[in-house]
C-alpha cells in the first residue's frame, strides 16, 4: 500500500513509508526473492535507502549471468 513515488534516492524507506521493524524486514525478503540475491542481517543497514540497495544490489549481481 506504500506509495515508492514519495521514495527520492537518499531517503531513509523507514521514514518516509513509516515502515516498522516487520514491515522493513518483509522489504527485505522481498527484494531477496526477485532479485535472488542473499542478504544477510549485516546488510541491513545498506538498504536503508534507495540508492544504498541500488548500489548493494547492483554490486552482488554485477558479473552474474
Amino acid at each position: 500500500d506504500a506509495d515508492f513515488s514519495l521514495i527520492e534516492p537518499d531517503d531513509r524507506f523507514r521514514d518516509v513509508l513509516e515502515l516498522d521493524s516487520l514491515d522493513f524486514l518483509s522489504l527485505v525478503e522481498l527484494l531477496s526473492e526477485r532479485t535472488g540475491v542473499r542478504i544477510d542481517e549485516e546488510d541491513y543497514p545498506e538498504l536503508a535507502t534507495l540508492s544504498g540497495a541500488v548500489g548493494f544490489l547492483v554490486g552482488r549481481t554485477a558479473g552474474r549471468s
